[in-house]
């Protein structure tokens, strides 16, 4: 079955940032529907028309992957506003209760990157926002897509929308 709108991939994949340092692995094959919100849209350009055992490496710019770094994402908070035993890496789905940063988009995810005695700092960016990538994919499968994939447009995985909450290094998915 060769992969058009709409339908299901399974891919193994090895993804490292342009010096070759491993960023994420996947080697348990995972599905992801095509057409939809899992995959990025070079990589769903690049898988067009391709079929089970189709192989490729993506050089992906920040621009086609999770965007550029933004510093206007970047907020002090009082350290005060947040859970007891804050820690770097630790994550917020939009600003925490009692930020004070009236301008802080509600809809981001944002990382504690720092944490000082009377402040932390609050980073709104995707943690590979601004990182150009290498991507090594392999089509493991490709089904057609049921109803209920093609009305929510996902399979559940999207591994590359997913934020690393673990420690640098450790898997996107």
């Amino acid at each position: 079955m060769l992969i058009t709108d709409p339908c299901v991939v399974t891919l193994t994949w090895r993804l490292e940032d342009t010096q070759g340092n491993l960023i994420d692995e996947l080697a348990e094959p995972l599905e992801f529907f095509y057409g939809g919100d899992d995959l990025l849209e070079k990589v769903e350009e690049a898988l067009l028309d391709q079929e089970t055992g189709f192989k490729t490496v993506l050089h992906l710019e920040p621009e086609h992957a999770f965007g550029d770094y933004d510093s206007a994402l970047v907020f002090f908070e009082s350290r005060a506003i947040l859970p007891q035993g804050v820690e770097v890496g630790m994550q917020f789905d939009g600003p925490p209760p009692g930020a004070t940063t009236p301008d802080m988009p509600a809809d981001a995810i944002y990382t504690v990157t720092e944490v000082y005695p009377e402040h932390v700092v609050l980073d709104g960016n995707h943690p590979l926002a601004g990182i150009a990538l290498r991507l090594d994919l392999t089509v493991r499968d490709v089904r057609e897509a049921t109803e209920d994939e093609i009305e929510a447009g996902t399979v559940g995985s999207s591994a590359f929308t997913v934020l690393n909450t673990a420690p640098p290094g450790s898997p996107l998915h």
